[in-house]
């Protein structure tokens, strides 16, 4: 009962966002990252931002994001009378800035004489590494903003997991569909690109490492983008918060395949409703983190039986 309880009112969030959402301002968002991916994939603006020196591409990912995230507040502020209070302008900036750290910056640390294993082992630190320092951004920002609330949605209270797997089980069609797509193969399982582990022969404890590992990463998206752009930022927006959080994250999407990076625009939508509503990150950890799983063994075995 309490299961079915929990995907009702899910369901009736997202009626009430779509309900109340001004019409005007989710058009012109979803026109503005509309032509924000047009630009990326067709003049393959990631690979470019890539290639550049890491300072260089923080300032260019700052520069996107910041426009991408302030984009939605001021058409709020514009047509909804948002008032833009000067901490909330304060967090629109720290925001790009926090993130764009993680994803121009790399670490590469001598662990083996062996250029594949000290690839592999690289790859392994990279992700908890970026969570803790991402952590450590976030809790300074926390202290400073928001230290009477719990740390941005790492609470638990009255939490019922059901519905959310749930949600999860639905998933199963759709990457199903996606596995047997020649884009989606080419980019999963991860763990194909990792010299180490890209044979069949390679230890299976490897792989499972690797895949806890790329697990955190989703932790660390999940308190940033459901937990700090939303918790952080409601008591100055709103209800407001959800859509500016959709659109900063469609971005971090630039380098996945086309699908991918549209859908999570819609994903984010209905992540930042569930966690306005919860004040907690974990149905959206449960639901992004399987779903990122589920692709990777897609992508294992689409890669196994389908020779595309």
């Amino acid at each position: 009962m309490c299961f079915f309880a929990g995907v009702k009112s899910i369901i009736a969030w997202l009626k009430d966002y779509v309900t109340w959402v001004n019409k005007k301002t989710l058009f012109l968002s979803i026109a503005f990252v509309a032509v924000l991916i047009f630009i990326n994939y067709h003049f393959k603006l990631n690979s470019h931002l890539k290639s550049l020196p890491a300072s260089s591409e923080y300032l260019a990912w700052f520069i996107i994001f910041a426009i991408t995230f302030s984009f939605a507040y001021i058409l709020e502020s514009c047509i909804k009378s948002i008032h833009l209070h000067k901490n909330l302008v304060l967090l629109i900036f720290i925001a790009p800035a926090i993130f764009a750290w993680k994803m121009s910056y790399n670490f590469n640390f001598f662990i083996s004489s062996d250029t594949a294993i000290n690839t592999y082992w690289n790859a392994v630190i990279y992700w908890p590494l970026k969570l803790f320092v991402i952590t450590i951004m976030l809790l300074i920002v926390w202290y400073a903003f928001d230290r009477k609330q719990s740390f941005y949605g790492l609470s638990s209270k009255g939490f019922n997991t059901k519905p959310y797997f749930y949600l999860l089980f639905m998933m199963i069609p759709l990457i199903a569909a996606a596995s047997t797509q020649k884009a989606f193969l080419q980019l999963y399982p991860r763990f194909q690109n990792i010299p180490f582990l890209s044979s069949p022969e390679s230890p299976v404890l490897s792989k499972l490492i690797y895949e806890i590992s790329y697990g955190i990463d989703f932790a660390g998206i999940e308190l940033f983008f459901r937990g700090f752009l939303i918790l952080a930022f409601v008591k100055y927006a709103g209800k407001n918060v959800i859509l500016p959080m959709a659109l900063f994250y469609c971005t971090i999407h630039f380098g996945k395949p086309l699908g991918e990076c549209i859908s999570s625009f819609f994903g984010g939508l209905i992540l930042g409703v569930i966690t306005y509503h919860t004040r907690s990150i974990y149905g959206g950890l449960i639901v992004h983190l399987g779903i990122a799983w589920l692709m990777e063994i897609g992508g294992y075995f689409g890669n196994m039986y389908l020779k595309i």
